[in-house]
C-alpha cells in the first residue's frame, strides 16, 4: 500500500465521517474498484497524455453520474495530481478504514467452495476474537487447489488449514 494512496483514503475517510456518508462512499468505491478491474482499458484511457485533465474529468463524470460527490471530487484530484492509477488502492484503504471504525476487518477466505451464511458467521465470530474486532468482513475466493480446509488472510495474519498446507508440512518432514 503506498502512503500516497493511504492520505488519499484517510482524506476521503475523514470527510465521509464528517458528513456521515461512509457506507455510500464505501458502496460507491467497492462499484468503482470493480469496474477498474474489468475493464482495465478506463484507467489506460485516463492515463492518456493526449487527453487533457478536463477532459479526462468530464467523460469520468459523464461515465460516475450516480457516485457520491466527493468519490468524484476524490477522483478529480487524483486525475489533477496525476495519481489516477492509485484509485484501487485509496479505494481498498478506505474500506479498511470504514471496516476498522465500525468495529470489523476485511478478511479474505479461500476455499474449495462457496461458503454459506452459516459458515461465513462461524468464520467471522472464531476469527474476530484473534484480531480483537467485533466481526470479520468476508471476502469468499474461491481456490479448487487447496483441496480441502480453508485459508483466511486478515491483514498480514494468515490461518492455513487447508489439506494442500498440511500435505506440503508432511512432504517437508518426510523428505527432510
Amino acid at each position: 500500500m503506498s502512503q500516497v494512496a493511504k492520505r488519499y483514503a484517510e482524506a476521503l475517510f475523514g470527510l465521509a465521517s464528517n458528513q456521515n456518508i461512509i457506507a455510500e462512499v464505501s458502496a460507491d468505491l467497492k462499484e468503482l474498484s470493480k469496474v477498474v478491474e474489468t475493464t482495465p482499458e478506463l484507467l489506460s484511457l485516463v492515463n492518456a497524455p493526449k487527453i487533457s485533465a478536463e477532459q479526462k474529468k468530464a467523460m469520468l463524470a459523464t461515465i460516475l453520474v450516480n457516485v457520491n460527490s466527493a468519490v468524484l471530487n476524490t477522483i478529480n484530484l487524483l486525475v489533477d495530481k496525476k495519481r489516477i492509477n492509485e484509485i484501487a488502492e485509496v479505494a481498498q484503504e478506505f474500506q479498511a478504514l470504514a471496516a476498522s471504525a465500525q468495529g470489523a476487518a476485511e478478511a479474505t477466505v479461500f476455499s474449495t467452495r462457496a461458503l454459506t451464511d452459516e459458515e461465513r458467521a462461524e468464520i467471522s465470530a472464531s476469527f474476530a476474537k484473534l484480531v480483537e474486532m467485533e466481526k470479520l468482513d468476508i471476502t469468499n475466493v474461491i481456490e479448487p487447489s487447496l483441496i480441502g480446509g480453508i485459508r483466511v488472510q486478515i491483514g498480514n495474519y494468515i490461518y492455513d488449514s487447508t489439506v494442500a498446507a498440511k500435505l506440503d508440512g508432511l512432504k517437508r518432514t518426510l523428505v527432510g
